[in-house]
């Protein structure tokens, strides 16, 4: 596993809308793996959540997490991300989890209903795979 920083090409690739794959840890150490939207931010990666979601209790007890990214392109080509969660902050306004969906859809996020939450995933460690090989 390759420490940071992470080449150009995998950065220029965590830049774009890419399917992702989160991994956070229950209190009893099982892993559970749910699909998310992400940005790359300045060497870190913001994700967002809902304020009801279990992957924000399992982070506020555990701050190991991994996201797997694939190349919507090409899945062979992908980066792993073994991380913490650096911090954890609510997203009152929404901006974090707007900036998210215009990533990923064009638009602002639509379900205004419930409180958000953010979190930033620190990069300890990293894998790349098929073009983006370490």
């Amino acid at each position: 596993m390759s420490k940071p920083p992470l080449p150009d090409a995998a950065v220029a690739m965590l830049r774009k809308p890419n399917p992702a794959v989160i991994t956070t840890l229950r209190r009893d150490g099982q892993p559970v793996s749910v699909a998310t939207w992400y940005l790359w931010a300045d060497g870190r990666v913001l994700v967002n959540m809902d304020e009801g979601r279990k992957r924000l209790e399992h982070m506020r007890a555990d701050p190991r997490v991994s996201l797997d990214v694939l190349d919507e392109n090409s899945w062979y080509n992908h980066v792993s991300i073994i991380g913490h969660v650096d911090e954890i902050y609510q997203d009152a306004d929404m901006s974090d989890i707007d900036r998210i969906a215009r990533q990923y859809t064009g638009n602002p996020y639509s379900d205004r209903v419930r409180g958000r939450f953010s979190a930033l995933i620190a990069i300890d460690g990293w894998h790349g795979w098929g073009s983006l090989k370490d």
